[in-house]
């Protein structure tokens, strides 16, 4: 009994953990969009969407996701996991809630530092809710999927859909400028550095043992969000 309910436990802290990774990361998507100096190239597409269609950033972001997870499931013929369904709607409403919260600096020097604090604060993001094991964020999911359907490098794939939905953003109108190419050229890096603190960080907090990570050997690549992706 004491053990079943250990097991629980540990279930109820990793998808917290999950969860928090989920929300600090979309605070910093937030961060980066009310710089305004440009968004990575997902934040872009949902941007645009807005520009052109209405509702809210974050409302575009869940619909997206929707999308993105029903096509996911359908190449591999199976339920979509429930971390990517969590994640979906989790940044989708934070976002919403820290963009209303947050208000773009007047002068250029803030709103530059505002666009870095964005990316470092995205990479402890990704960090935390990678390392508790909870599941890929959607684009990571049709990403794969893609990977198995095409046989081509997870690196290949990744590529081709960022810069994909980075032209289509772009076209709606979506912010792409500086803070685009810092993050596009960045956040690999940020992540590489994030990773390994945030699983040792984990790993701790669960009571189990671990090494330091090395992202670049992980089936999944860094923009897992899953924001705004």
């Amino acid at each position: 009994m004491e053990r079943e309910f250990a097991k629980h436990e540990h279930l109820l802290a990793r998808w917290l953990i999950f969860m928090l990774g989920i929300i600090i990361m979309s605070f910093g998507i937030a961060l980066m969009i009310k710089a305004e100096l440009g968004s990575a190239p997902w934040d872009v597409l949902h941007v645009g969407l807005q520009h052109q269609f209405g509702l809210t950033v974050g409302t575009w972001s869940i619909i997206i996701g929707i999308v993105i997870i029903g096509l996911s499931s359908l190449m591999e013929r199976r339920l979509p996991q429930a971390g990517s369904v969590v994640n979906m709607l989790i940044v989708g409403i934070f976002i919403d809630l820290f963009l209303w919260v947050l208000s773009t600096p007047d002068s250029f020097l803030m709103r530059l530092l505002m666009l870095m604090a964005g990316i470092i604060v995205i990479g402890y993001g990704i960090g935390t809710y990678i390392a508790p094991g909870c599941g890929a964020g959607p684009r990571d999911s049709l990403m794969l999927a893609l990977q198995k359907k095409t046989g081509w490098k997870v690196s290949r794939v990744r590529s081709l859909m960022e810069v994909l939905v980075l032209i289509i953003g772009w076209v709606l109108g979506g912010p792409v400028f500086i803070g685009t190419i810092l993050f596009s050229l960045g956040i690999g890096q940020v992540v590489g550095f994030t990773l390994p603190q945030c699983t040792i960080m984990v790993n701790r907090l669960l009571g189990r043992g671990g090494t330091r990570e090395n992202i670049n050997q992980r089936s999944l690549r860094t923009y897992d969000y899953d924001g705004t992706g």
